[in-house]
Order: C-alpha cells, then structure tokens, then sequence
C-alpha cells in the first residue's frame, strides 16, 4: 500500500449540519474533546465562563452567541485524522453551509429529541440528496424530555426522505433518563450527568438476561426488551453499503452538553464512514489516489486576523499530494502558483503545513487571486463542477454613505461577494447594485463588516422582490423576447449571466407559462 493510499483511507471529512440551537457547536466541542484537540470544553452558553466555543471565533459571533462563518478543525483519533467543518445552523447563512457541503464526504446531522426536523434540516437534507452524501444523525438533549423516540425516527423517515436505522437506543428520557443500549457494540452505556467525565460502559449482548435489571430497574428492563424487539421487526439490519451510498441513514441518541453517546456516535464514525471520494471535473470524474495533485476553493474567507487585512482561501484536497513551495496551476487565471505558508486550523488557530492528503482543507493566504470554485492542479487542465450559489429570498439596494469612500465599498463588496457572503445583482435598467441573501441577518454582517474591515459606509434602500432566477433558452429569440418584454427587471449577476428579478410568485408563474421556450433555474448550478 503506498503513502497516499493510507493516508486516504485514515481521512474522514464531514460536516456537522443542524437548525440553531439543536447543539451541532456543543457536539463539535465534544468531539474536538476526544480527539485531544482541546482540553476543556468552551461552554457556548454560558456567561460565567468567559471561555467561548473554539469553532465561534469571530467578533460578532462571540458577541450574538451564534455560528456564522463555518470554521475548520482537523486532529487525530485513533489511527485516523478526521477533518470538521462547524457549519453555522442559522438559515442566515445557509450559503455558506450548503458550499461545504461539497467539500465534505460524510454528513453528522444534530436533531433536538423535543423539537424535531425544522425547517433548515430540511434543506439542508435536500442539498445531501443532491449529492448523494452519506448521513449519520445523532438525536440531542435526551436529558430533556421531548417525542417518544419511534415517532421521532417515523418523522425523520417522512421528513428528511430517508430510511433509518437506531444504532443505539435510549432507556427513558428527561429526568429518569439511564442512558442508552448500543446495538452496534451490543453494550449498555450508563449515564451520569457530567460535562467533562465519560460514561460507564457495560459489555451486554444478552438483553434477555435478568442482570439488566441490575442496571436500569425492572421497568425500564422490559421497556427496553420490548422496544428493542419492535427494532428488529421494523427495521431492516443496518448495511454500511446502503448508508454509503446516501440511503440510510444510521441513529444515535445522547446528550451532547454532558458528553453522553458521543464517544459511541464517534467509534462507529470512524468505522463505517467514507475515506475521501472521487470529485466531478467538467473534463471526467478525479479520483483521490491519482498520484497528481488536484484541489478546489470552497470558501474564502476575508479579514481572518482584521489587524492584518488577511484574506484565506480554503482548499479541498481532492487527489494526490498538496506540497508547499511547489508550483500548482491556476486554471482560472493560467498561472502557475506556490505557497510558502499554507494552513491547517483548528478553528482561528493555524499552522503551517508542509503537506496535505485528499480529504484535508488547507488555508492559502489569499491577495484577491481566488475566487470561490476555482481549480487548482499539479498541471492537467482540470475544472471542478461550479459550486452552488441557490436563489437568494431577500434583496435590497446597497447604497453608498460616503461618497469619499466609493473604493472602499466597491472593494468590500467584491471580497465579501467572493467570500460568498451573499450575492450581488446589477440592474441592467438602472445600472444599480442590488444584494440577495438568504436572511435578514447577512445584512448586518455585511454592513457591520464593510464599516470594520474596509472602512466603507453603507445604507440600504428597500426593494420589492420575490425570487431572482437565472434564465436560459435554446431559442435566442425567445429569449431576447422575454429580455425586452421584462427589460426593467432583468439584471447580470457576478459573472454577468442574465438572472430574472420576479416581483411576486404570480408574476412568476405568469412568466413560466407564458414564455413555454425558457427555463429558470433557482440555482445558478445547471
């Protein structure tokens, strides 16, 4: 087996996805815990201890309390180097979520056992479906009471569109909860409710036998039999092959707050989840172990350390090995590029590395050469399928504060639109510059971000839009058709397609009708 091959099969990528406040942070921390990364957990919540979650390093996020720019980490466990991205949960910054969600190979999903599959899950679960990307989900807060455990995996099933298998399962909830029976290890995890101490375990593969009764009392004992039971009548026995192919999707229960069931969650993460996959080039399909080097630009992210106006590029690793000082091809510009500090993190920690694997996400300082989606290569002519941007649902017009500081603005604008904070949109009628995002939220941080890392003024003016939709047409009559008949609300977006500003549903459900020869994307990826 040669290098690259195991330093392929010990990488495992993923995501952890959730609604805010379902604890996907809380669970991030615990895992950095395991892994040694970090010594004592940040407690996210509270305001006693000044110490804030590692993954939530941002001024404004330490100040709100919530996730918005996803953060990276990387640390061994075991025999394995596993790579986290923090996604923020808020649907604010959902862009930037379903981006990484192409830079990952697995998915962990947090659900809150009271309140369910929100909304946000949802979409984020569809993005998954697209493509194909195996979920794990891990149910949150068991030391609360919530749903009745069969309702809430019959909820994810109709919800989230996939079939699901409970790996573990927990005896009682809230107050009387005792802990969970592990299915995949045939052990019985005793809690205790603890933020830094790891649970009991107890080898069990006989639940029949009376000495469960010693444990968790005659009640729960015949609870547990019982349900266990119906598991094996309802569900099929779980298959690593099905959930590697997006099928289905393995349970865990626990509390995340108190350390409980994710150590479990964790060792059967490891075990089963996928080692780096082959990515989509537009030219054929890139495979991890190719001996030549091949990357993309998922995220960049401006003014990581404002003091010094840094911007850094996150890189993928998709194929071969990533060096530093040696020369890479960037395909967009045609220019041959090397590194003397690449990154890797743990959160707004970094430090220099002299090599990366596939799997692995490098930071690459950034002067304004990357763009998000770009290629970079050991030299073949490589270009990795674009990245999503979906149609944002709120807009409004930027507006210049300062007239001495246009520069500024403009330059702000740029970055941050790079950065894929949100989307700009250019008035083809009026020539003004219209923002989209997904929530109300981004504009604050673009306006509180323009005024601190640029130095640029900026006021919003209201604008009346329902969706922005980017169109096409094999007929180019049809198309200047539609382009002269709704010319006052045509617009280009960043790289200058036609996008459609439709200002109600009706107006455009009567454009789809009406214009039978043209088609209108809600993601810019088609």
């Amino acid at each position: 087996m040669t290098q690259l091959e195991q330093e392929i099969a010990r990488r495992r990528t993923f995501a952890i996805i959730s609604h805010p406040d379902a604890g996907k942070t809380t669970l991030t921390e615990k895992l950095l815990l395991f892994g040694g990364a970090i010594h004592v957990a940040g407690a996210v919540k509270s305001n006693k201890i000044k110490k804030t979650a590692t993954s939530d390093w941002m001024e404004i996020e330490k100040q709100r309390g919530i996730s918005v720019a996803t953060s990276v980490m990387g640390f061994d466990y075991d025999d394995y180097k596993i790579n986290i991205l923090d996604t923020p949960g808020h649907q604010d910054f959902a862009e930037d979520t379903y981006r990484t969600l192409t830079a990952v190979d697995s998915v962990i999903i947090v659900v809150d056992i009271a309140k369910g599959v929100e909304t946000q899950t949802r979409k984020l679960m569809e993005v998954c479906r697209m493509r194909k990307t195996p979920v794990m989900i891990f149910v949150n807060k068991l030391d609360r009471l919530g749903k009745d455990p069969f309702d809430l995996l019959d909820e994810l099933e109709s919800e989230l569109g996939i079939a699901v298998r409970p790996l573990s399962w927990p005896i009682d909830q809230g107050p009387g909860f005792k802990g969970v029976y592990n299915l995949y290890q045939e052990k019985l995890d005793l809690y205790t409710p603890s933020k830094q101490t790891v649970t009991e375990s107890v080898a069990f593969d006989d639940v029949s036998s009376p000495e469960l009764e010693g444990y968790i009392g005659p009640g729960n004992a015949a609870r547990l039999r019982e349900d266990l039971h119906l598991i094996e009548g309802i569900y099929d026995t779980f298959d690593t092959e099905t959930y590697l192919q997006g099928n289905l999707a393995p349970v865990f229960f626990g509390s995340a707050l108190n350390n409980f069931g994710v150590k479990e969650l964790l060792d059967c993460f490891v075990r089963i989840a996928p080692t780096p996959r082959y990515t989509k080039a537009e030219e054929r399909l890139v495979r991890p172990e190719e001996s030549s080097f091949s990357g993309f630009i998922f995220k960049i992210h401006a003014n990581m350390d404002p003091n010094h106006r840094s911007c850094i590029a996150f890189l993928k690793v998709c194929s071969g090995k990533f060096e530093r000082n040696v020369n890479y091809k960037h395909m967009r510009l045609g220019k041959q590029l090397k590194f003397s500090a690449p990154t890797a993190f743990m959160a707004q920690k970094k430090s220099v590395v002299d090599e990366a694997w596939p799997g692995d996400i490098v930071g690459l300082p950034d002067t304004g050469t990357f763009k998000i989606g770009d290629t970079l290569t050991g030299g073949e002519d490589l270009h990795f399928k674009g990245i999503p941007s979906f149609s944002p649902e709120l807009f409004k017009y930027i507006e210049n504060a300062d007239p001495l500081k246009s520069k500024q603005l403009n330059k702000g604008i740029d970055q941050l639109m790079d950065e894929g904070v949100a989307q700009v949109f250019t008035n083809q009628f009026n020539g003004r510059k219209i923002i989209g995002t997904v929530g109300q939220l981004q504009f604050e941080v673009i306006q509180y971000r323009l005024e601190h890392e640029y130095g640029a003024l900026c006021r919003w003016e209201p604008i009346h839009l329902h969706k922005a939709c980017w169109i096409e047409s094999d007929d180019p009559q049809a198309l200047d058709q539609f382009k002269r008949r709704k010319y006052q609300f045509m617009a280009f977006d960043k790289e200058g397609r036609d996008v459609f500003l439709a200002e109600s549903e009706y107006v455009l459900r009567m454009a789809q009708q009406d214009f039978e020869a043209i088609r209108f994307h809600f993601n810019s990826e088609f």
